[in-house]
């Protein structure tokens, strides 16, 4: 499907938007605080804040570069705040009020006139009027001075980066890391917004691209700091419709508990965080008035350093289960039942907030697993939970790469029966939660990380990962991501994994999802999202009927954008390639011409500067002189109006250049260079190299493909669609791959219409009967 990675808006649409507009707001906050912002109107916002230690402070941020929105969507950059007014009606509790020392300050970064980097500290409260919790305050940015007091230091107001207004507890004390005796809860308001004078409006994107058919999904982690309405604009922009699968993460939905010189989650007070369900009510709300479903993800994961040590996953010396985040995450024991009760009681509260909403309930059980410790393969099946209900075991397991014997085996098949019962229990609490909330049924859906649970190097972790009492009809969904293998290249892995997936489980396709992506460095874009998209084809392809983007803030960064698949539309569509030859023999008399489009611009000096538009040429050809009598011009008629005259494609042997082995030779397992292996890509796609310029081929004859891996012809391979040759498993690292091939020209007549004079013909006239090569967009 056609995609773009968009760098900046050239030309799309714009609105305008009033500067300091609700939505574009953010938090940032330290650990372990939490805050959260959410629009409550379209000239109003609302922060909560929870808070831990005295000297915890939170910025409620406007940015004057928008970095976190789709290049389409931003906000037009401008530092430049001279003449512009801002007034807004202020209302706060539970922090620090305006008119004490520490209360709310507008704290702008910058530069001064002379380009120097500074930072302005204004009170607010010295541009207020009113009471210290309620009051209009109104900042001219031309007359904006730093200091407690006033007359202070003008600040200058025309290059500006970023500006916040601070939030702090009611008990602050500057710099200080006591812990405070209970959580503190804080809120701030800001109500009537209004922008005035000069640059008052920001231009924005304001494209609205159709409806594609894919999905997308968030998770709270990475948008904890902006609006819910800011998200789903995008989302809904960008053309993702009907369901969003949100993960509701691993470190910011949780309340707190000192204990022990650290902060571990608790159930004291209620569940969720009261800044975290503040904001997922808003999210809620928000998607169903976009007619959106959320489908709320739950994962075992949880944020390290607030989790009981009891409750972590352990391998057999001991050491806890760590992801390679930083700081790190940790993994729930599914045999311990204070954690998998804490998470039960989670996944409730975001059903009931699901139903405050009327918003029917789709949860999703999100990549469930025992970990695997990514230095040494070490299983995490001992912690004191595992031991006592798995049963300590002679013979641990240290390597799950090595060979295993029965009792590991049968440990491996216990702690898989082991994790079914925890996922069905936490199932059933959803749909618990839902009956009771009078919401009817739920819909319960389980992830699956193929990459880690089916890893060749550890053929037995599926006994533990992927148990067989996860087998259909366990979850009424299942929901599969293979996004390491899938921007690795290693196709031939992935459908293993599908086969596998499916032998052990049996999800009819209708029933089942796939989740492609992600990019988590912004220098791999460019390959990755081309195999993220191709990815979404595949199993579009496959008959999987739902599909989602992984993630939202990747897209966003990257400019990812999805177009809408040609094959939704409701025109009468005709196949485009018909994969036959040209019925008739060309001969020499046919003609073929190589063309390249290229841009020559003449200098004023006389200088040519030339621009080459294409990598590669394009072939037409004149097989009208090749065509001999009467019954081949019949042939001919046939083939053209079976083809519909230019409207599908076919076969055509070129008769100049059709071989691997110069250009008409016979063709061996030697003749060209297709790639290099790295241990993991398991396609290649045929190529035929012309000097320094490379040809795709994507019509082999497939009879006549010979293939070599390091000098030795192996047949440990299939062809597949464009020419692409997939290897049984990924050829090793250096390995460099060859290929000898027949090939045919995918083309297509050039004109609607054939004119033939049967009085020219048989004089010996030869008609002319144009066709041009087609660029097939398959990649590898």
């Amino acid at each position: 499907m056609p995609f773009w990675l968009a760098r900046r808006r050239d030309g799309q649409d714009e609105d305008a938007i009033q500067r300091f507009d609700p939505r574009f707001w953010t938090v940032n906050f330290p650990r372990p605080m939490m805050a959260s912002v959410v629009a409550t109107a379209p000239d109003a916002l609302r922060v909560d804040c929870e808070f831990y230690h005295e000297g915890e402070l939170a910025g409620l941020i406007w940015a004057s570069e928008d970095v976190l929105d789709h290049p389409l969507l931003r906000y037009t950059t401008d530092r430049d705040y001279s003449r512009t007014v801002l007034t807004f009606r202020w209302r706060s509790g539970g922090i620090v009020p305006l008119d004490q020392p520490n209360g709310p300050t507008l704290t702008i970064e910058g530069r001064d006139a002379s380009g120097a980097a500074r930072v302005w500290y204004v009170r607010l409260w010295n541009y207020a009027v009113g009471t210290p919790e309620d009051a209009i305050v109104t900042l001219r940015f031309s007359d904006l001075q730093s200091g407690y007091g006033l007359p202070g230091e003008p600040v200058y107001p025309s290059d500006i980066d970023r500006m916040f207004v601070s939030l702090v507890p009611a008990s602050f004390v500057p710099d200080s890391t006591q812990t405070l005796p209970a959580r503190s809860e804080g809120w701030g308001e800001m109500s009537d917004i209004a922008c005035h004078g000069e640059r008052a409006m920001l231009a924005i994107g304001d494209v609205m691209l159709p409806a594609h058919g894919e999905g997308i999904a968030t998770a709270y982690d990475d948008s904890f700091n902006q609006t819910p309405a800011r998200l789903l604009r995008t989302v809904e922009a960008l053309g993702y419709r009907d369901r969003i699968v949100h993960y509701v993460g691993m470190s910011h939905y949780f309340r707190l508990e000192p204990s022990g010189g650290g902060h571990y989650v608790s159930l004291a007070g209620g569940v969720l965080s009261r800044v975290c369900e503040a904001w997922h009510r808003a999210f809620a709300a928000e998607a169903m008035a976009r007619d959106f479903t959320v489908i709320w993800s739950l994962s075992y994961e949880l944020f390290d350093a607030h989790c009981w040590n009891d409750w972590k996953q352990r391998a057999h010396d001991g050491s806890p289960a760590l992801t390679g985040w930083v700081p790190p995450s940790t993994l729930l024991s599914p045999a311990h039942d204070g954690a998998m009760g804490y998470l039960r009681q989670v996944a409730a509260a975001f059903v009931a907030i699901a139903l405050d909403a009327g918003m029917s309930v789709e949860f999703q059980i999100g990549e469930p697993w025992w970990w695997v410790q990514p230095e040494g393969r070490k299983p995490c099946l001992y912690d004191d939970a595992g031991r006592a209900v798995l049963g300590d075991t002679a013979t641990p397991i240290s390597d799950m790469r090595a060979a295993m014997d029965e009792s590991q085996l049968a440990l491996l098949d216990a702690a898989g029966a082991l994790l079914a019962q925890s996922t069905a229990a936490l199932a059933q609490a959803v749909r618990d939660a839902t009956v009771d909330g009078g919401g009817g049924e739920a819909e319960i859906l389980l992830l699956a990380f193929t990459p880690t649970i089916l890893d060749p190097e550890m053929p037995e972790l599926k006994r533990a990962n992927l148990p067989i009492g996860w087998a259909y009809p366990a979850f009424d969904r299942l929901q599969l991501e293979d996004y390491d293998w899938l921007t690795g290249g290693a196709t031939a892995a992935r459908r293993a994994g599908y086969d596998l997936v499916q032998a052990r489980l049996g999800y009819p396709l209708e029933v089942q999802d796939f989740l492609s992506g992600f990019v988590l460095l912004a220098q791999d874009a460019d390959l990755y999202w081309r195999r993220i998209d191709a990815g979404l084809d595949e199993a579009r392809r496959r008959g999987v009927p739902r599909r989602y983007v992984w993630a939202l803030p990747q897209i966003a960064r990257d400019g990812y954008t999805r177009l809408p698949n040609p094959d939704d539309t409701h025109e009468d569509a005709m196949t485009p390639f018909d994969d036959i030859a040209y019925p008739l023999a060309l001969g020499r008399d046919a003609s073929v011409s190589p063309e390249f489009s290229t841009a020559v611009a003449l200098t004023a000096s006389g200088h040519e500067r030339r621009n080459a538009l294409w990598s590669d040429a394009r072939l037409r050809f004149d097989v009208g002189p090749g065509i001999r009598s009467e019954d081949e011009l019949g042939t001919l008629i046939a083939f053209f109006r079976a083809r519909h005259g230019p409207a599908r494609g076919f076969r055509l042997r070129d008769p100049f250049d059709f071989s691997s082995n110069g250009m008409t030779g016979v063709p061996t397992a030697f003749d060209q260079i297709i790639g290099t292996g790295d241990g993991l890509a398991s396609e290649f796609a045929l190529v035929k190299t012309y000097d320094e310029q490379t040809r795709r081929i994507t019509r082999p004859d497939a009879g006549l493909v010979l293939v070599s891996v390091d000098g030795a012809e192996t047949n440990e391979w299939t062809l597949g669609t464009g020419g692409n040759i997939l290897f049984e498993t990924g050829p090793p690292a250096g390995a460099i791959l060859r290929a000898g091939f027949l090939f045919d020209v995918p083309v297509r007549f050039a004109e609607d219409r054939i004119d033939v004079s049967g009085l020219s013909f048989a004089a010996g006239e030869a008609p002319s009967i144009p066709l041009i090569e087609l660029r097939e967009e398959i990649f590898a």
